[in-house]
């Protein structure tokens, strides 16, 4: 049977992640093998086997669990130091390098009103929001179009709509960060291992040519806890399941006139601006 461009992008990702080569890659050829292939766990899905609903291991009855997943930023709690403490909570939880330069790797950072909403045009706009800094971070689409391009599966999306991040399965093409029209991805041009500050040793570190972005803390998710940066913000950083009506997001959203991140693309961001 011939294998096709897109069996065969398939096969090449799934190659370069398990470093497959020669005769054992070309095992992949064979009728079937393609499809056991992407059962195969990855490395990251050892660390984390529900990354990819791993239904033979069982989840953690202290597990957070939401239809929809969601973050609510309220800019009049933001100050610029709780902003940066959420940001130096994510940095350390997740082994995110401080790499100098223009090729720093972020999750989550800090920018102003015109970067973050190149869009909304209104001169007469509250200078206290015009001139504030908000943080900018993935956007857990419902419609993700970082999803769509990457030919290894390698970022994908939950039930939960938390768009997901598999740095053993990126062939570091690049294409989801072409994708992605937030900048919420990272590519790592050097190894990254000795910019870290200080390993925390609970979450995998990279290397060199993946991508990595937030994945609103699925790891602390499976075990009760809230993302970093919100737990660490002081309040101005609401988690919640967007589809509970009762929850502190919707309640919050209800009560506040909130903006999102470029709507207009249909991309549909799952990260809303109190302002």
């Amino acid at each position: 049977m011939g294998v096709d461009r897109r069996q065969f992008l398939k096969l090449a990702g799934i190659s370069a992640a398990f470093g497959l080569g020669g005769s054992v890659g070309f095992q992949l050829l064979r009728p079937g093998a393609l499809d056991a292939a992407e059962r195969m766990p990855t490395p990251y899905q050892m660390v984390f086997p529900k990354s990819q609903g791993n239904s033979e291991v069982m989840p953690n009855p202290k597990a957070l669990k939401g239809r929809r997943w969601g973050m609510v930023i309220d800019m009049r709690k933001l100050t610029v130091e709780k902003a940066r403490a959420a940001i130096q909570a994510c940095n350390y939880y997740h082994n995110v390098p401080t790499i100098p330069g223009k090729q720093n790797i972020k999750w989550i950072w800090l920018t102003g009103y015109t970067n973050a909403f190149p869009e909304v045009e209104n001169p007469f706009a509250d200078p206290a929001i015009k001139n504030a800094r908000f943080i900018a971070m993935c956007n857990h689409c419902d419609n993700p179009p970082c999803v769509r391009v990457c030919p290894t599966k390698a970022t994908f999306q939950r039930e939960d709509g938390i768009v997901m991040m598999d740095m053993h399965r990126c062939i570091g093409c690049r294409f989801c960060m072409a994708g992605c029209p937030y900048g919420s991805r990272s590519f790592n041009f050097r190894d990254p291992r000795p910019f870290i500050k200080k390993e925390y040793p609970k979450y995998p570190t990279r290397t060199k040519g993946v991508v990595e972005k937030c994945t609103f803390c699925s790891e602390r998710l499976a075990v009760g806890k809230l993302p970093a940066c919100a737990e660490a913000s002081g309040g101005a950083m609401v988690f919640g399941d967007v589809d509970d009506a009762g929850s502190e997001l919707r309640q919050l959203l209800r009560s506040r006139y909130s903006i999102r991140r470029k709507p207009n693309l249909g991309t549909h961001p799952q990260v809303y601006y109190l302002v």
